[in-house]
């Protein structure tokens, strides 16, 4: 059957899906079904690993490198698009199924201006006459809240920021109006601005022009604020399917159970916790159910038998043995209390009337706060607020500032190297990145035990047996000491990460961004492990962030910064429960919630 007008369908079903690795017969995904009905966001959601990106790219008939779609059906307009020749699927791709990437700086061309590149879709096909085809390009860009001048259309992708890269793909995606969209993780990475900016156009752009949405993500936070349906997925198969309220009041799978109790609250400080193990890729998926090696309500049968679909409620199904048996589920499991104002605190670190220049241009306007021991002080605001050159600062990765830096009462130079070997050893900094960050040609014996040998700490079979425990006190263990890290996960490398800045024996650690882009289990575990370290060792930490609800849970006080400026400072209960400043009332409304 070809597609025609005249036998179009609503939305687009997957049946039976299941892609597999080339010449090994290991599925990536399998028995996927799911339908994508107009107007409706569906959030597929799961941990790295999980086959969310591949089971919505396969709606388009595209598979990795590496990997074919071996059986399934995606039916839409009334043809299975798996069995369209290429040429019709080419015309299809783009203009009735579109696709959203995560990172669009990658995907748009940096050596063409925005609005050629937003018109060329339309030529490519043939669709209107130039001034058409520009006017449409123009209603697309006001669509997405940007500007529709000419300045605007004739700047390279370079001269934008993230969120408004992300609004142009949005606006390139819509614009042939197509009837089902992929979007790919749009709002990884982005403060909660421009992720709220971001949520409320595919929201609306969906409801108002009828587009069947897949929303792939691993932030349930994000899926709670607009999906109207969440599929979950583990090991390449969707284990519990439901409408959002269902899924998030009465989580019926112990998978989503545990991903639940991973997410931070913004109304309450919560003791975050992770799921133990990893995720098994093909090959390496027990027998069975796939979760039963990391489930806490497993049963010998469990590991013998694979669940099928159990009805859970109205268009609700989960594929779990004990379903029924394993109790309801209270959303507020792990609520802790919030640090006491009147808690007496020890300062470590002050910043007085710190400001910071790159050249001529002044960045960061007149900042002052203090760090006290033992204590984790966050830096939030949106992206361009200062965040990250403030912690550069202390860090000693910047030395272009004025007003002063103290530690333990001592004056820190401007720089690491106008540092002594002390302070530079008792304050470590942890980069966001740590596929940037780390060696990928040393083991992860030599990135954990050189700072050991810069500082004259250990050495030999010390400076082994140093590092094999510091790997245990991460959650890593001695197996990966001859490993280098392309044999890690991120989650795994950013532990790395963190083992070696703990190698210098630090009394201040300078978190930048460092659960940004992990998975919400694998944040839980790195936020317990930080906590863990903060009450056994004493370490004081300053944690930039973004993520507010995040702040919640990990941090006792909370400096809210603006264009460079201190809008807004205070205990974490009083400043989030209470604001004062619009701007902080502000990035609290647009903060995602599952409470």
């Amino acid at each position: 059957m070809t597609l025609t007008d005249e036998n179009i369908e609503a939305g687009c079903t997957v049946s039976g899906l299941r892609v597999a690795l080339t010449g090994r017969g290991l599925d990536v995904v399998d028995e996927i079904n799911l339908e994508l009905r107009p107007g409706e966001v569906v959030g597929l959601v799961g941990e790295s690993g999980s086959g969310k990106t591949t089971a919505g790219t396969a709606l388009l008939a595209y598979a990795r490198r590496g990997a074919f779609i071996e059986r399934g059906t995606v039916s839409f307009e009334g043809a299975d698009v798996l069995a369209l020749p290429w040429e019709q699927m080419r015309e299809i791709r783009g203009m009735k199924i579109a696709y959203v990437p995560q990172d669009p700086g990658a995907a748009l061309n940096p050596a063409i201006r925005i609005g050629r590149q937003i018109v060329e879709l339309h030529e490519l096909h043939g669709i209107g006459t130039a001034e058409e085809r520009l006017a449409k390009a123009r209603a697309g860009l006001v669509e997405v809240g940007l500007p529709d001048d000419d300045e605007f259309l004739a700047r390279y992708p370079h001269q934008l920021s993230g969120g408004q890269v992300q609004r142009v793909a949005l606006a390139m995606a819509f614009l042939p109006r197509p009837k089902v969209l992929v979007l790919d993780e749009p709002t990884t990475g982005l403060d909660v601005t421009t992720q709220g900016m971001v949520l409320q156009t595919v929201g609306e752009l969906c409801r108002s022009h009828r587009v069947a949405a897949l929303y792939v993500t691993h932030d349930l936070a994000v899926v709670a604020t607009i999906a109207d349906r969440v599929a979950v997925m583990y090991a390449g198969r969707i284990i519990e399917l439901g409408p959002r309220d269902a899924m998030f009041r009465h989580p019926a799978h112990p998978y989503t159970r545990a991903l639940l109790d991973a997410i931070p609250h913004l109304s309450r400080a919560r003791a975050l916790t992770g799921i133990p193990g990893r995720t098994p890729g093909p090959g390496r998926r027990p027998s069975g159910c796939r979760f039963n090696d990391r489930c806490e309500y497993v049963e010998d049968r469990c590991r013998d038998t694979e669940p099928a679909d159990v009805q859970v409620g109205p268009d609700h199904t989960a594929k779990c043995l004990r379903v029924g048996e394993i109790g309801s589920w209270d959303i507020n499991r792990g609520n802790t209390n919030d640090t006491d104002p009147a808690t007496t605190r020890d300062i470590i670190l002050s910043v007085e009337d710190l400001r910071v220049f790159y050249g001529r241009k002044e960045v960061v306007h007149g900042v002052s706060f203090d760090v006290a021991k033992a204590e984790v002080v966050a830096l939030v605001g949106e992206s361009g607020s200062g965040k990250t050159t403030i912690s550069r600062c202390v860090g000693g990765l910047h030395k272009q500032w004025t007003g002063e830096l103290a530690f333990e009462g001592r004056p820190l130079g401007r720089g690491a190297r106008s540092r002594g070997a002390e302070d530079r050893k008792r304050i470590q900094y942890i980069f966001q990145n740590p596929y940037l960050s780390l060696n990928p040609r040393l083991t992860i014996q030599q990135i954990v035990s050189r700072p050991m040998e810069l500082f004259g700490i250990a050495k030999g079979s010390q400076a082994r047996d140093r590092v094999v425990e510091l790997l245990e006190a991460v959650a890593l263990g001695p197996t990966v000491l001859n490993l280098q890290t392309n044999r890690l996960s991120g989650g795994e490398r950013q532990r790395v990460a963190i083992a070696r800045a703990l190698a210098a024996e630090p009394d201040l650690l300078v978190c930048d961004e460092i659960t940004s882009a992990l998975d919400v289990s694998v944040q839980g575990s790195i936020v317990a492990l930080l906590e863990n370290l903060r009450k056994t060792r004493q370490i004081s930490m300053l944690f930039v962030t973004h993520n507010l609800a995040l702040v919640r849970s990990i941090a006792a006080r909370v400096q809210v910064l603006n264009a460079g400026e201190l809008v807004e400072s205070g205990f974490v209960v009083e400043v989030l429960d209470t604001p004062k400043h619009d701007y902080t009332k502000r990035l609290l409304s647009n903060s995602p919630a599952v409470d």
